[in-house]
């Protein structure tokens, strides 16, 4: 059994999660981050870090598993360099001090970003084609942290491609939809049949724990529900069950498209305004979690239940 967990990133969304969870089931934990933590729970040791650089870093006592989950993942939204010295040099860094400090399990959370964008089903077996700084630099992380893993027999790695992570504190792209659909309406942009693979945080955190527990030395996952929900699936969902009385509109694609090309010469302004975001929003994300549903630990039609849990965690903020 797992006694002592060191999560990088353990202030992040994920991060809080997982820490919550940890100490919950017994463990001591200690969370490393560069920005203070969300929350602070007792017996939880906090510990300011930058993964870029941690031949500083000293924690006291055994350490038995490192979850990796520390990233710069806002895309667009970073200068290129960025994506690699947090997420290439990061892994790099924690790849050494498990080394030098004999850990033998690691937990990384990397990204569907490494399929690139297409519109064509992926599951583990398709060949990662990144495109972006952001799905490079995972990728690259990626092979880091396998290379690792490779040098001693008795070493153990997970690796999870999470899709849209929802839940509270999340913040981004589920947060925006729900805080619309409150004000009683929901634009979609060009198109209502995008596919957005998705996963709650919850439902997350209990696949990479079952990954983490079984005898291979390597999993590979996708972290998303196997229902492939499109956008009007999943907003259907939000209004029937929280929102009746929100109402819909779609814009033509050929309207997103224009706003795209007109938004660009304000990107270069860094106003946060991107077209690459505004794109974004009519390309799918359709990913199969092949591994999840051979090991039966899919769940099927879990949205709703998702969609109430975090309601009730949030008080029916959906924040």
């Amino acid at each position: 059994m797992v006694q002592c967990s060191v999560i990088f990133g353990g202030s992040g969304f994920i991060g809080t999660h997982l820490t919550r969870r940890l100490v919950a089931e017994g463990q001591r934990v200690v969370s490393i981050d560069i920005k203070p933590p969300r929350e602070r729970l007792n017996g939880v040791d906090y510990i300011t870090g930058d993964v870029r650089d941690l031949s500083q870093l000293n924690v006291s006592g055994k350490v038995d598993r490192i979850y990796n989950l520390a990233a710069i993942h806002t895309t667009p939204g970073h200068p290129t360099h960025e994506y690699y010295e947090t997420n290439v040099l990061g892994a790099t860094e924690i790849t050494a001090w498990a080394r030098r400090n004999n850990i033998s399990e690691i937990v990384f959370t990397s990204s569907i970003s490494v399929y690139g964008p297409s519109e064509e089903a992926k599951s583990e077996s398709t060949k990662p084609t990144p495109e972006s700084a952001y799905g490079w630099s995972k990728f690259l992380a990626e092979r880091i942290q396998k290379n690792w893993m490779d040098e001693d027999g008795s070493r153990k790695l997970v690796i999870c491609r999470p899709a849209v992570i929802f839940g509270h504190g999340e913040g981004g792209n589920f947060t925006r939809m729900a805080k619309l659909l409150k004000k009683g309406f929901f634009i979609y942009p060009g198109r209502k049949d995008t596919v957005k693979a998705c996963f709650y945080v919850g439902d997350l955190l209990e696949a990479i724990e079952y990954a983490a527990r079984n005898n291979q030395r390597f999993t590979l996952l996708n972290g998303c529900y196997p229902d492939r929900y499109t956008m009007e699936q999943i907003v259907d969902t939000f209004r029937q069950h929280h929102f009746p009385k929100a109402k819909t509109y779609l814009v033509p694609k050929f309207i997103v498209y224009t706003a795209a090309q007109l938004l660009r010469p304000f990107s270069a302004l860094g106003l946060g305004i991107h077209p690459d975001r505004v794109m974004k929003l009519v390309r799918s994300t359709d990913i199969i979690p092949s591994w999840l549903t051979e090991q039966k630990q899919q769940k099927e039609s879990a949205l709703i239940n998702a969609l109430n849990q975090w309601g009730k965690e949030s008080q029916g903020r959906f924040d």
